[in-house]
């Protein structure tokens, strides 16, 4: 798949993402939803975020370093959007739950800076 038609595939996906995300959140009542509500909404929203910012990392990484093969870019800019949408999904489940404090957070931050070094390392040792 070239460059072109990947970022064309990856625009139009996250469009539509964004569309199913919208409908689900019009649709989805949080006062009385069950389960499979939350779980609808918090699918759209990570696969709508880590769309748009898999797009965004990749054209940053290569309009502004430039230093690595596109192939390369799109890697580290997919991994790192899912683990940032990941991220953020577990910081509103906290929220709703009741459970976001500065503890969590930075719990939560440690544990996703450790994952991203471990990958980063498992890479070079490959």
């Amino acid at each position: 798949m070239t460059l072109k038609k990947y970022l064309w595939v990856m625009s139009v996906l996250t469009a539509v993402c964004w569309g199913i995300f919208l409908f689900v959140a019009g649709i989805v009542d949080p006062t009385a939803t069950n389960w499979l509500g939350f779980l609808l909404f918090y699918l759209a929203l990570f696969a709508s975020l880590s769309g748009i910012i898999a797009l965004i990392g990749f054209l940053f990484r290569f309009v502004v370093i430039k230093k690595e093969l596109a192939f390369n870019s799109v890697k580290v800019a997919f991994r790192q959007s899912f683990l940032f949408s990941l991220f953020i999904i577990l910081l509103l489940i906290l929220k709703a739950a009741g459970l976001f404090n500065w503890l969590n957070l930075l719990l939560l931050i440690i544990i996703f800076s450790i994952l991203e070094l471990f990958l980063i390392s498992y890479k070079t040792s490959r």
